[in-house]
């Protein structure tokens, strides 16, 4: 019952390697990762690497929000060529039966990371942040 559960919600490539999600070279796209309505900092995506780094505006109210899991360092731009944790999470378990529903109804391709992030992405339960498209 367990390796149901497991299955049913997991994206990863390990227990469905037949979906491998990856984020295609020629897309790009840039998102804001927010909360009370400061911007925290901004994910982008551009030729196949995701990209995240803080906020001037962050960094001036740093004492009053914790930093993001994953992402000690203020200065720093972070590039990976795989969406990290923090974001993936919003990306729900492809092989629900509603989240299948919605990639037929809605056309999406379920190996595109980035077209997963932008219609699932915006609110998680585990975090109040948001992460608005721009």
């Amino acid at each position: 019952m367990i390796k149901y559960f497991k299955r049913l919600f997991s994206k990863s490539e390990e227990l469905h390697p037949e979906m491998e999600v990856h984020l295609p070279k020629d897309e790009n796209a840039t998102f804001e990762l927010k909360v009370d309505k400061l911007v925290i900092g901004t994910l982008q995506c551009e030729n196949g690497e995701w990209k995240f780094k803080y906020t001037d505006d962050f960094k001036k109210h740093r004492n009053e929000y914790n930093h993001i899991a994953g992402f000690s360092n203020l200065d720093k731009t972070y590039i990976n060529d795989t969406l990290w944790p923090f974001f993936q999470t919003r990306i729900p378990g492809l092989k629900q039966p509603a989240v299948k529903e919605i990639l037929k109804k809605e056309h999406i391709n379920e190996s595109n990371e980035l077209e997963l992030l932008k219609r699932f992405g915006k609110k998680t339960i585990s975090n109040p942040y948001e992460l608005e498209l721009v």
